[in-house]
């Protein structure tokens, strides 16, 4: 059985000021770095074999310090990026939905109707991302692995595992920061174990 665990990043600077990242970066802020080692110290007892991880900053970072002291290899990759959000990125969702409203109101409402868009549509996001963890799991078959990435990242991923049509992609709760979604696959069947779930943010750390 392979079982894979997905997180995204740690809370950013633009997280706080309702910036839109995409393929652009931000710092982790004091407070990111703590839930990245929170959720560190809580799956310090679960085997992980190898992380993937965005090349982006902010999930490599993220992705480092979950892993602490433990020897696990990182391998960073282009193709678990944030979603390519085009001229929204670096501008804050109030602006974005007051000059771009139609387009605002069909990404997050209808977003399987998205086709003039100016950075990536979700079919060809999904297309990525997905493809790129299927890839992923054929290449470490019966071993566990942290995949650490984005929100939508997860959420079109999670889609997937769900068998959930992109009209339905945000019908639930937005990604949490450092959240823990569990996979077990067996034979290119999913159980999904766990879904955007945080118990380590309580959890003291010295």
């Amino acid at each position: 059985m392979t079982r894979l665990y997905l997180t995204r990043h740690g809370e950013t600077q633009w997280n706080l000021i309702g910036k839109v990242q995409g393929s652009l970066d931000s710092g982790l802020t004091e407070k990111g770095i703590m839930q990245a080692v929170k959720l560190g110290k809580y799956l310090d007892n679960t085997n992980i074999d190898i992380i993937y991880s965005s090349s982006s900053n902010r999930a490599y970072n993220t992705a480092k310090a979950i892993t602490g002291d433990r020897k696990i290899k990182i391998i960073k990759s282009d193709k678990l990026k944030e979603m390519n959000l085009g001229i929204w990125e670096g501008k804050t969702f109030e602006y974005i939905e007051k000059e771009y409203t139609d387009m605002f109101d069909t990404f997050w409402n209808r977003p399987h109707l998205v086709k003039e868009f100016p950075g990536e549509t979700f079919s060809e996001f999904r297309k990525r991302v997905v493809g790129a963890v299927l890839e992923i799991i054929d290449n470490n078959k019966d071993k566990d692995i942290l995949i650490v990435a984005h929100a939508l990242v997860l959420k079109v991923v999670m889609s997937f595992f769900e068998n959930r049509p992109l009209e339905r992609l945000f019908e639930d709760h937005h990604m949490y920061s450092t959240c823990i979604n569990e996979v077990e696959i067996v034979d290119n069947n999913y159980k999904i174990v766990r879904y955007n779930e945080t118990p380590h943010y309580d959890i003291e750390v010295s």
